[in-house]
């Protein structure tokens, strides 16, 4: 047995060491060809640029075309140099039992998985060092298994013996990046600094186009926060198909959430400029469309960015156009917007839909509405038929101008139509009503609410108002009640103020009393007048001024919170660990997070910090937001974020009541077509196994996977009807709930790839 053994170890040694040119000392890793998968909808190089034809704004629709081969960003990977690495021949290792022990690691490590790989290792710390180690990376990496060499590394840094290895940690990271892997990539290119080097040129390039390459919310900004660091910290001139890819990625966005980047895409543009670079038509076209959505319009860059694309022998597209039109519709420029509109109709007889509402805008900005209607019944006869953004347009104008019957009218037409969405233009009719104090015409423009789509805050908020204005405090103490119960409408200052005010007039100061005390708790602003009145009745009814209310959390937040963080809410801690902070943060592409994050934030208001509650109390609600900073936090990131990392309580098994699942399902969950829950979780085995052991006792099976430190729970088959019966009363009114083959899931695929429960549990 020895012996067979022996010959084993004597031929891997002898096919391994002959796997490398033995008379040369200096090892260079070439890099595998890259295979990366088709891009995500927003960066696709196959997409079609501006397309008009849509019936939405460009808001969800814009895009722009790069050609081809300034795009070629994967190709341009293999040019950029690299550093050459030195490995000693497996047969130049000293001795014979330790090159066989370095030949059976090269071909075991690669068959295990993160755990037994560990295990393996550790078993051999007593004889193996740098050299050794290095060699097992490199062959990993030779063979393609590079999450097996990046498992070798970590595993490597935490040895005694450990040295830094700039041109090993270089071909690492790259080599991750390469396969989209981005954190690990990030990993090692963090640990490049944090050694006191400045990363290669490749690895700056390989983890910007990583981020970009992955849908992942957030992965953008840190592209951009590379991008910029390649520049000022490693003082690399990127190539220009990474510059391309980068302004693509910004502008292949929404423009409501691409506006945000217009000092980095004129960061881009700058550098592009300054090194000579041919800058491609879009770049431009770009950066038009970007300023046109920033609140403040710049005209005298729009207008330098004009006179460059004429300089460099760049005709203005219907795209530029229409951005430029958007602009002068912001700042009411009717002028510039009619000989941009002469402009259009030299492409083509009919313009796109977005230019008759940007011109619409126009002229309802200096006050003549009848125009806007006019240009809309134009937009009719020559399109054959207006789309939503013009009704809303046009109604939103008239309600403004208060032309009642031409309003009415159009808004007939508009739900006989058939088209979506209504809400903007029935908010619109409501504040006409109120206004004009028709308050019999608004309960019925309401009623039609109820009808027709699921009415919001905004809706109720000015139904309450009228309730109020006409006196009938029953009614407006029931819808009150009604929105304070629904988590997906909620109160906030404005309805509070507006009941207030209401039971103030009336006389009736115990409900006055209690509305304050509430708005109290909440830390809700009162307005001036009503305060005043509240001073009296206050000073009457109390002998001893009553003292600020010391915040606590409710039953109810307690197990809000519980559940977010088993979704992967974090909490950020004072060096002391004695004040913490909970870090809310949403998907703005996910509709349930949408709904949840409204909902989170007046559950949590009198929480938060001054700076994330919107000073005109909208509904524009920002998708990160944070509270103050607080011992009441301390227990939970005592047992939700021990030492900076997300771990699982030991208790856990006793705080998961419906409600926490709920909140736990909405932020972290997802569910299959098939109706299959799935509930995502950070932490150790030891408290995933508690929380299995936890739904067996509620009569639920369910089957875990694992991706490192991510775990998935999937609650299949009839225990998902099980799942979905306990927490249905908690869970809010979303209209589409994410599925597994949605982008939400796609948000976690590099860490959960091939999540499957038909097989057996890891």
């Amino acid at each position: 047995m020895r012996t067979s053994t022996f010959t084993l170890f004597h031929s891997l040694t002898l096919s391994l060491s002959t796997f490398h040119n033995r008379n040369r000392r200096h090892l260079t890793l070439s890099p595998p060809l890259l295979h990366f998968p088709r891009l995500s909808a927003s960066l696709r190089v196959e997409q079609p640029a501006w397309d008009f034809e849509e019936l939405e704004l460009p808001e969800d629709n814009a895009a722009f075309q790069f050609d081809r081969s300034s795009v070629s960003t994967v190709a341009e990977m293999r040019k950029l140099p690299s550093p050459e690495m030195e490995v000693k021949e497996l047969s130049e290792l000293p001795e014979q039992w330790r090159r066989s022990k370095v030949a059976w690691l090269c071909k075991e490590l690669p068959a295990h998985k993160g755990g037994t790989l560990v295990r393996i290792l550790n078993a051999q710390k007593k004889w193996m060092r740098q050299d050794d180690a290095t060699y097992v990376v490199v062959h990993c990496l030779r063979i393609r298994e590079n999450e097996s060499g990046f498992r070798v590394y970590k595993w490597m840094m935490q040895q005694s013996w450990y040295r830094f290895d700039f041109a090993l940690a270089t071909k690492l990271a790259d080599y991750m990046g390469k396969e989209r892997k981005f954190s690990k990539c990030r990993e090692v290119f963090d640990d490049i600094i944090n050694q006191g080097r400045v990363p290669s040129e490749s690895t700056f390039h390989i983890l910007i186009v990583a981020y970009l390459s992955a849908p992942v919310q957030g992965c953008l900004d840190e592209a951009c926060s590379i991008y910029n660091r390649m520049i000022q910290l490693g003082g690399y001139q990127p190539r220009l198909s990474l510059h391309n890819s980068l302004f693509k990625a910004i502008v292949s966005n929404p423009g409501i959430s691409s506006k945000h980047y217009l000092k980095q895409a004129e960061f881009i543009y700058h550098h592009l400029v300054t090194t000579g670079l041919d800058v491609h038509k879009d770049i431009y076209g770009g950066l038009i469309w970007l300023h046109s959505y920033q609140d403040s319009i710049d005209k005298e860059r729009i207008a330098e960015l004009r006179e460059e694309m004429l300089r460099a022998g760049i005709r203005e597209g219907r795209e530029v156009l229409v951005s430029i039109l958007r602009a002068c519709a912001r700042e009411g420029d009717v002028e510039e917007a009619e000989k941009i509109w002469f402009k259009l109709l030299r492409f083509e007889s009919d313009p796109p839909s977005q230019a008759f509402v940007y011109r619409m805008d126009v002229y309802s900005k200096v006050g003549m509405p009848m125009k806007s209607l006019e240009i809309f019944r134009e937009m009719e006869e020559k399109l054959g038929q207006a789309n939503a953004a013009a009704y809303n347009q046009i109604i939103e104008v008239l309600c403004k101008a208060r032309e009642l019957e031409f309003a009415e009218s159009i808004m007939t037409d508009f739900v006989k139509s058939g088209l979506q969405p209504l809400r903007p233009s029935y908010v619109y009719l409501l504040n006409m009503y109120f206004n004009l104090e028709l308050h019999d015409k608004l309960e019925e423009a309401f009623s039609q609410c109820l009808e027709k789509f699921r009415p919001n805050s905004t809706v109720y908020s000015i139904y309450l108002d009228s309730l109020v204005k006409v006196g009938n405090l029953d009614k407006a103490e029931d819808i009150f009640n009604q929105m304070n119960r629904d988590g997906t409408i909620g109160v906030s200052a404005r309805t509070c103020n507006i009941i207030l005010s209401g039971y103030l007039s009336s006389g009736n100061h115990l409900k006055a009393e209690k509305i304050y005390n509430f708005m109290c708790q909440k830390k809700y602003e009162i307005e001036t007048p009503l305060m005043e009145k509240l001073d009296l009745i206050l000073s009457l009814s109390r002998k001893i001024i009553k003292k600020p209310i010391s915040l606590k959390l409710t039953k109810e937040q307690r197990e809000i919170l519980i559940g977010l963080l088993l979704g992967g809410l974090n909490i950020d801690s004072d060096d002391r660990r004695k004040n913490h902070s909970i870090r809310f943060e949403f998907d703005s592409n996910s509709d349930t997070h949408n709904v949840l994050k409204s909902n989170v934030h007046r559950q949590f208001y009198e929480w938060l910090h001054p700076t994330c509650k919107p000073s005109n109390d909208s509904e524009n609600i920002p998708d990160k937001f944070c509270t103050i900073a607080s011992s009441t936090f301390g227990f939970y990131a005592d047992q939700f974020w021990s030492k900076g990392q997300p771990t699982i309580p030991k208790l856990v098994h006793r705080w998961l009541s419906p409600c926490v699942l709920a909140y736990w399902y909405m932020y972290g969950g997802r569910r299959s077509s098939s109706g299959d829950i799935l509930l995502k979780i950070k932490g150790s085995p030891e408290g995933v196994e508690s929380i299995v052991k936890k739904f067996k006792d509620m009569s639920m099976d369910c089957k875990v996977k694992r991706k490192g430190k991510l775990f998935w729970i999937g609650i299949l088959g009839s225990n998902s009807a099980r799942f979905w019966k306990l927490v249905e009363p908690y869970i809010l009114d979303v209209n589409d709930f994410p599925e597994v083959g949605d982008q939400t899931l796609e948000q976690d695929s590099r860490e959960t790839e091939n999540i499957s429960f038909n097989s057996d549990s890891d």
